[in-house]
């Protein structure tokens, strides 16, 4: 079967090796990571995700969906990436609270569009990243620790299958696969559009307030005390920044769900602490989550790591805040807890641990690479038993795997429905379940 055929095949434009803009098209939003195709397929709607899955099946190859490729890990050799960013479209029902998007929305768009209703979904730190692919890999919120892993809120999946054939896939229709596509990866089928719950936000209040790094034990303690006693609505997190260029800083960044005048007395220990560089904190709209850490809304050479952390005893403390870092730019500590420690209804599992730890920096050139690498490796193995076992799907990333996420008993669910449903393995997530 010729790649004319899958031109033909599909309405989307259809980028070959060789093709002037192919390169460009199969770059991922982390540029360190090298995505080798077959083919990159922009496709107009969901009868041309069919089509690619019946052409991939004819011609042995394997098919990746991604909006724009957070998330991206690089294993995809052999496949047709999908592209679905044309699949966009966002509806909200403030009704029943629900939205329905497609496969290529961002957050952005669903938190301006339920903004006006009071309504927000679990959104993340980033407008850009798509709720498709954060969702499918479990979904960590700013509002997790009241309403849960995103993934729980989805309430019907519209595919594509292994087969070609499109289906509806709800609690009802097909339990098991519904099951596993709430937090268990994009590896069973392709998902073309998806129904989840919206959740009342009449108020939010957050920001960010940094100090300069001469201040970080009192931060510390002070995130310490708030978080030890915080609601379910309120999430703080601690940011260690050392930006080239710049003094370093240290940051709390916090949401809460609520009226801004009780968000304002849970984090009073923070205006004890003199000398704030800057302080955006203010009642926000669900649209305006974004602005809260301003992370990048452009491709970039990222050299992520993220763990779970246990405990943040002296011990940790001096490791994370005390010793020298570079060349990594930031450590950030995100609250877990409340209903994010939960059981699910999903494939996502919950997490006991109070804390992600993220050993932030970028660079392309090897020896930075080799030097950043180096330093988180460092890091991690002085905490030693203080980082989990296990960590979120959603925080995985090139050179990570999904045994590192489930326990025992999950995996072998997830790759039993691997098995039943794409047996000849026409998907390819990510990071796939069988690997």
């Amino acid at each position: 079967m010729s790649h004319n055929t899958l031109r033909s095949a599909v309405r989307g434009r259809v980028l070959l090796p060789g093709d002037a803009e192919f390169d460009i098209a199969r770059t991922p939003w982390n540029l360190n990571i090298d995505q080798p195709v077959a083919a990159v397929v922009e496709v107009e709607d969901a009868g041309d995700m069919a089509a690619v899955v019946e052409y991939a099946r004819g011609a042995g190859l394997s098919v990746t969906a991604q909006p724009n490729g957070h998330g991206a890990s690089g294993n995809t050799a052999g496949s047709i990436l999908v592209r679905t960013g044309r699949l966009d479209r966002v509806e909200v029902d403030p009704v029943r609270r629900r939205a329905r998007v497609g496969a290529g929305a961002n957050w952005g768009q669903v938190q301006s569009a339920a903004a006006p209703y009071g309504l927000t979904g679990l959104a993340g730190s980033s407008p850009v990243v798509s709720v498709v692919g954060y969702t499918l890999g479990g979904g960590l919120s700013w509002f997790g620790r009241k309403h849960g892993w995103a993934a729980d809120s989805v309430r019907a999946f519209d595919i594509v299958d292994a087969e070609g054939r499109a289906a509806r896939v709800t609690a009802e229709s097909d339990p098991e696969l519904f099951w596993g596509l709430r937090g268990g990866g994009g590896d069973f089928a392709l998902v073309t559009a998806m129904e989840f719950d919206l959740f009342p936000a009449p108020a939010l209040f957050g920001g960010l307030i940094a100090w300069p790094a001469a201040r970080t034990d009192a931060v510390r303690a002070a995130f310490r005390e708030i978080t030890d006693n915080a609601p379910a609505e309120l999430t703080v997190w601690l940011n260690r920044l050392e930006l080239p260029q710049a003094p370093p800083v240290i940051a709390i960044a916090a949401t809460y769900l609520g009226e801004p005048a009780h968000g304002r007395e849970l984090l009073r220990p923070l205006d004890t602490i003199d000398g704030a560089l800057a302080d955006t904190r203010r009642e926000l709209s669900p649209a305006e989550l974004g602005t809260i850490v301003n992370e990048p809304t452009a491709p970039g050479p990222g050299l992520p790591r993220t763990e779970l952390l246990t405990t943040l005893d002296e011990t940790a403390a001096e490791i994370l805040f005390h010793t020298p870092i570079d060349p990594l730019m930031g450590i950030q500590l995100r609250q877990l807890g409340g209903a994010l420690a939960e059981p699910t209804d999903g494939a996502v599992p919950s997490f006991e641990e109070p804390y992600t730890l993220s050993l932030q920096a970028v660079g392309s050139a090897p020896d930075i690479v080799a030097a950043v690498q180096a330093t988180q490796k460092r890091i991690v193995a002085d905490l030693g038993g203080r980082v989990g076992g296990r960590k979120p799907f959603t925080v995985l990333s090139a050179g990570g795997s999904a045994t590192e996420v489930f326990d025992t008993n999950a995996l072998d669910r997830l790759r039993k429905l691997k098995h039943a449903r794409d047996p000849h393995g026409v998907f390819r997530a990510n990071f796939p379940i069988l690997h």
